[in-house]
């Protein structure tokens, strides 16, 4: 019964979202969104210099011979449509003609983008945040001091503004790609939620334990590895998922850099076809699919480590 009434309510909603938008003087292009993800017009060939086209007699191929004759003609071949005359004089980079294929439309490299952030950053906040988390409670007062006043700085400080400091200032005088600047913010950012949600683990196992561990012949190192580390990660799978979902959400913030994310291709769709809305809800979608994936991973990931209790 309360599975049926949910379906109500977000049949309800849904119908009332359709209805509202029947009332805005809007014309809905959605045909045009599959574009979007996947061209289908195919690779376009461009000229590799200022040249004259003259075409071959079989009519497949063209030689394009420089202007003012400055260097050898070039035979270009390999096209499946030809967007050029004979006896045309083009440019560097116009185009000569298209070869016939699948070409990963703008929202799909922006998605790949997000995810090579999303992987990169994950992997060093992670690390970075496990190394913070054990400083967290460490028995050296400095390690414990440097830890909680990292955690803080970070936490309280937005995103947005770390991401402006690391591309503008630290980016520069280490002379650090885009790519680079926007790992580097968001793996600092997220480690020190990571580095909590460890410290919260590990704070979780009792204290017994790694006294066992030491009554054992271990040694601290080898208790926190063997003995605590692995309860504290397995107790805080569902904090450190949600964690992992807020950095892929995150990374659209590094749409601000000179990178084409997810975000930005967006908004360089929008700007060029005026259809705001068909846009950005494939955005959403495109953002929800990433996150309910890892969301599905992480719960079959937990279902198995429970099975094997």
């Amino acid at each position: 019964m309360g599975h049926l009434a949910a379906a109500i309510v977000v049949l309800a909603v849904g119908l009332s979202l359709y209805y509202a938008s029947r009332q805005i003087d809007y014309e809905w292009r959605w045909e045009r969104v599959p574009h979007y993800l996947v061209e289908t017009g195919g690779t376009e060939i461009p000229a590799p210099f200022d040249g004259t086209v003259k075409f071959a007699p079989d009519g497949q191929s063209l030689t394009l011979t420089p202007l003012l004759g400055g260097g050898e003609p070039v035979t270009v071949a390999g096209f499946d449509r030809i967007e050029v005359s004979d006896g045309d004089i083009v440019f560097a980079g116009n185009t000569l003609g298209r070869e016939h294929g699948w070409s990963a439309g703008p929202l799909a490299i922006g998605l790949w983008m997000t995810l090579k952030i999303s992987l990169a950053s994950l992997v060093f906040a992670l690390i970075l945040g496990l190394v913070v988390g054990l400083g967290r409670v460490s028995r050296r007062v400095v390690s414990r001091d440097l830890a909680a006043l990292y955690v803080e700085v970070i936490r309280g400080t937005p995103l947005l503004v770390q991401i402006f400091i690391f591309y503008f200032f630290i980016g520069t005088v280490l002379s650090l790609s885009a790519f680079a600047a926007g790992v580097a913010a968001l793996s600092v950012f997220t480690a020190a939620y990571i580095a909590e949600i460890v410290r919260g683990g590990i704070e979780a196992v009792p204290r017994g334990q790694t006294e066992a561990a030491r009554s054992l012949g271990m040694s601290a190192f080898q208790a926190m590895r063997h003995v605590v580390l692995p309860q504290a990660l397995r107790s805080t799978s569902p904090a450190l998922a949600g964690q992992f979902i807020n950095l892929i959400k995150d990374s659209s913030l590094v749409s601000i850099m000179a990178l084409t994310d997810l975000t930005k291709a967006g908004r360089e769709v929008v700007s060029s076809t005026f259809s705001p809305f068909e846009v950005w809800f494939c955005v959403a979608l495109l953002y929800l699919a990433l996150t309910g994936t890892l969301s599905f991973a992480v719960r079959r990931l937990e279902r198995r480590l429970d099975r094997h209790d």
